[in-house]
């Protein structure tokens, strides 16, 4: 056995769901099955964009993983789809076909509430990932604006399934480009977090964006109604 010399002074470190530990990893029996759900762990957290997700190709092609699986140049892909198809029926992780322009690929992403919710919008054409198409499906994408996940996590932070949910609903509150100005508004104040842009939208909800585009009938009281219809004439010059 070759012993490891230790870890460096400055490490990273890949996040793994608390619930691996106590509901996924007792239930393993195959070590490389683990190994090829640890992996996975640590090529989905780095990711950009939302859904967070690996295909089948960068797992066949991955050094990390191919020495774990002590395999050749070249992966046995028939064996790493078994191994994840083992993770697929366990259910840490989804899996999705696509199609692409060299053929057919596979996606995969963490079981999450939000990436469940991901999957059914790749799914129905809602939403569309770069260079890849959903297998079969009927209709395009019907938006091509910027996607605020994606927009959220390359300018404010980590997408958590909580965000995600709050995301989601205020795509059905708010018009698109004032979820996107809320966001720049934030970097822009240095304010990365979701509760500064929830403020951020529910002011100019109520009291309009300056851009006049949308403002929702407060029937607030005019501060100089009174005066102007009763004294108004008193008060002038």
């Amino acid at each position: 056995m070759k012993q490891f010399a230790g870890f460096p002074a400055r490490t990273e470190f890949v996040p793994v769901p608390a619930a691996f530990f106590s509901q996924v990893m007792p239930e393993i029996d195959d070590v490389d099955e683990l190994k090829v759900t640890l992996h996975l762990f640590r090529l989905l957290y780095p990711r950009k964009g939302y859904p967070r997700f690996v295909t089948l190709t960068e797992l066949e092609n991955d050094i990390g993983l191919k020495a774990s699986l002590k395999v050749g140049d070249k992966m046995a892909k028939p064996s790493l789809e078994t191994i994840l198809s083992k993770t697929i029926e366990r259910g840490a992780f989804l899996s999705l076909k696509v199609n692409q322009e060299a053929g057919v690929e596979t996606i995969y992403l963490l079981n999450t509430a939000a990436d469940r919710e991901a999957l059914s919008k790749i799914g129905s054409g809602e939403i569309k990932l770069a260079g890849l198409d959903v297998k079969n499906k009927t209709h395009e994408a019907a938006d091509s604006a910027p996607n605020i996940y994606a927009l959220y996590e390359s300018n404010i932070g980590m997408l958590t399934p909580m965000v995600a949910e709050e995301l989601k609903d205020a795509e059905k509150n708010y018009p698109l480009v004032w979820i996107e100005d809320a966001i720049k508004e934030a970097v822009n104040a240095n304010k990365r977090n979701w509760r500064y842009i929830a403020r951020i939208l529910e002011r100019w909800s109520t009291e309009g964006k300056k851009d006049g585009t949308y403002q929702r009938d407060t029937k607030k009281t005019d501060p100089d109604k009174y005066v102007k219809d009763k004294y108004w004439q008193l008060f002038q010059h």
